[in-house]
């Protein structure tokens, strides 16, 4: 399958690339290239290979919930610049 100018235009148009017209006929070429490296992968016998999800076999280590002490707001709002009623002070940021 080889593309035309009109094409390569269509594309550019639905991607949202700026193609110049000086660099139409290179821009051609390279989805020339590119399709044509798509028909070589579809030449590859994949019959016998499981799809992969990941290429990485190793799984994530999980670490197990542990309970902390979450209830220590006084040690907590002490490193704060300003408190007040229990919560951080901060400037104002929408008027």
């Amino acid at each position: 399958m080889a593309i035309d100018n009109n094409t390569v235009r269509q594309i550019a148009f639905l991607a949202k690339l700026k193609v110049e017209p000086d660099k139409l006929e290179e821009t051609k070429e390279e989805f020339n290239k590119i399709l044509a490296w798509v028909e070589e992968l579809r030449e590859v016998n994949t019959d016998n290979v499981e799809p992969l999800v990941s290429v990485n076999n190793e799984s994530l280590t999980l670490r197990e919930d542990k309970i902390s002490a979450g209830h220590n707001a006084k040690e907590i709002l002490a490193n704060a610049p300003a408190q007040e009623f229990g919560y951080f002070v901060v400037p104002k940021v929408v008027e």
